[in-house]
């Protein structure tokens, strides 16, 4: 049988809920199931589907069960390649290993969100009821803050903000230059490189970064972590040149899906679809004919944190990607709405710095520095 699984968390801490579904080979539904948690984060969530899903699967007499989850996370958790460091996974995970050794087999796979939707749905709904719900950690125990200890708090923050513990510090580097930001047309999915200007753009910035302090620590780089676009790479290459450190790739980084719009400029879309431009410009559920929402692209990036913070927390981390994700990072540092998406410009390797910390505060520090291209 397949288990289908999700959670959320809006505001992480925030009211959260998981969502369930068990289904047999040919996809027919066998079990579904949801629950608010109250206010806990996304990864707690997530492992309280999957804890779900296995139960329910027991329950129709599954003896094997495949696993799929939009949870980078989870999944490599469960399948042993993380470790698992926090105190609030150690005991979900624990009790979903219980559950797994019931059955004869259990694999675990990553699934886009997009192929996730049964159970983002229940999620949602869960989390929908989860207002003014008591905290609650997996059933029956309460859930406890991430601590993440590895780097000294800023103690002028701490004292202007009140927030504790240690913050994961992100330098969000924007790639460099492409023939499709020279002609300013929309640039989401399109696999295009840097220019000539765009990679000497990723060499000032990886300068830069090459000379900002804390970032290569008894001779070992920070994480350099990078969208999976060529031209995302391509900057991030320069960095990690330059640091002598690696670059991985997270999907959760990846730009917006612009749909049919992708390569048009902006008067050509809005003459194309002028109806749904409006709506788009002033709807942030609103997604570009055939493409994504920012709704559905500040869902992604937020689990896309969640998962970087769960594996490397209260470290510095350096992230290339687009404009829309660079800008639902510091909109959740703000704790904005989505019209900050609309009036927050950011050029082309340009640098920006937000905090978050465990006890769910967040500082930014930097928006938009372009002085390394000067």
């Amino acid at each position: 049988m397949v288990v289908e699984a999700d959670g959320g968390s809006r505001g992480n801490p925030g009211p959260a809920g998981y969502g369930a579904v068990v289904k047999d080979s040919d996809g027919q539904v066998l079990a579904e199931r949801k629950e608010s948690l109250g206010v806990v984060t996304n990864n707690v969530a997530e492992y309280n589907g999957l804890i779900a899903g296995l139960t329910a699967a027991a329950e129709v007499g599954a003896s094997t069960v495949d696993v799929r989850m939009d949870s980078k996370l989870v999944v490599e958790q469960m399948s042993g390649r993380w470790k698992i460091k926090h105190p609030d996974m150690q005991p979900l995970a624990g009790r979903a290993k219980e559950l797994a050794a019931g059955f004869s087999r259990v694999g675990y796979e990553w699934i886009p969100r997009a192929q996730n939707s049964h159970a983002d749905r229940l999620a949602n709904e869960a989390m929908d009821a989860a207002t003014g719900k008591p905290a609650a950690g997996r059933p029956g125990t309460a859930a406890k803050k991430p601590q993440l200890p590895t780097r000294k708090p800023d103690r002028a923050a701490v004292a202007w903000t009140g927030a504790s513990g240690t913050p994961t510090r992100l330098l969000l580097l924007r790639h460099g230059q492409t023939e499709m930001s020279a002609l300013r047309r929309y640039s989401g999915r399109g696999d295009v490189p840097l220019t000539e200007l765009g990679r000497a753009q990723a060499a000032a910035a990886a300068k830069r970064l090459a000379a900002t302090d804390g970032l290569v620590v008894d001779g070992e780089a920070v994480p350099i972590i990078s969208s999976p676009l060529t031209r995302t790479k391509q900057t991030a290459q320069a960095v990690a040149d330059a640091l002598g450190g690696r670059v991985e790739t997270h999907l959760g980084l990846i730009e917006t899906d612009f749909g049919e719009w992708e390569g048009l400029t902006f008067p050509e879309a809005a003459d194309r679809d002028p109806e749904l431009h409006r709506s788009w410009l002033g709807d942030s559920s609103v997604p570009p004919p055939g493409g994504e929402s920012f709704d559905v692209v500040h869902r992604r990036v937020r689990k896309a944190r969640d998962e970087l913070i769960a594996e490397h927390g209260g470290r510095t981390l350096v992230l290339v990607s687009h404009v829309t994700p660079i800008k639902t990072l510091l909109r959740m540092g703000l704790d904005a709405g989505p019209q900050l998406l609309f009036r927050l410009h950011l050029d082309l390797a340009s640098l920006s710095i937000v905090e978050f910390y465990p006890d769910g505060n967040a500082s930014v520090r930097l928006v938009n520095d372009t002085s390394h291209l000067a």
